[in-house]
């Protein structure tokens, strides 16, 4: 497995378990208050902080695993799926956008603005990374 296909799977895990641990924490904190009520700026940023050390932590610990694969660079085929892949999952960070404006032009509740954009960065995330395991796992034809 290349390593840049091992740092896909871990931006895969980390980030479906950032945000479940977000929405059990919103979740758990809203009992019988109305969910645009509920505290949800900690729990947010916390998540979002530890996916980010989770990912450096992990990427480190791969690394170590396997110096060899990590020392190599990533050559033309890995940068073809890269970018082809960040293409493919920037749409939902554009529709998240995009929503969280027209909710906010219709002054919808903070609550939901902040999570419409974070739920975009989420999808992106695993469209992104589902396209890119997709290239490595059955191949990669640049059009």
């Amino acid at each position: 497995m290349a390593f840049e296909e091992k740092r896909t799977w871990i931006m895969v895990l980390v980030t479906v378990a950032a945000y479940g641990s977000y929405v059990a924490a919103v979740l758990g904190r809203a009992g019988d208050t109305p969910l645009p009520d509920t505290p949800y700026a900690a729990p947010l940023l916390w998540s979002i902080g530890a996916a980010i050390a989770a990912t450096i932590v992990l990427t480190i610990a791969a690394s170590i695993a396997a110096p060899r694969d990590a020392g190599r660079g990533a050559d033309e085929r890995d940068q073809a799926i890269h970018r082809s892949s960040e293409l493919t999952g920037q749409s939902f960070v554009v529709i998240g956008g995009l929503a969280a404006m027209v909710m906010a032009l219709a002054e919808v509740a903070h609550f939901w603005i902040a999570n419409v954009i974070y739920l975009g960065f989420v999808l992106s995330s695993l469209l992104t990374s589902t396209a890119k395991i997709i290239s490595y796992r059955r191949g990669f034809q640049p059009w």
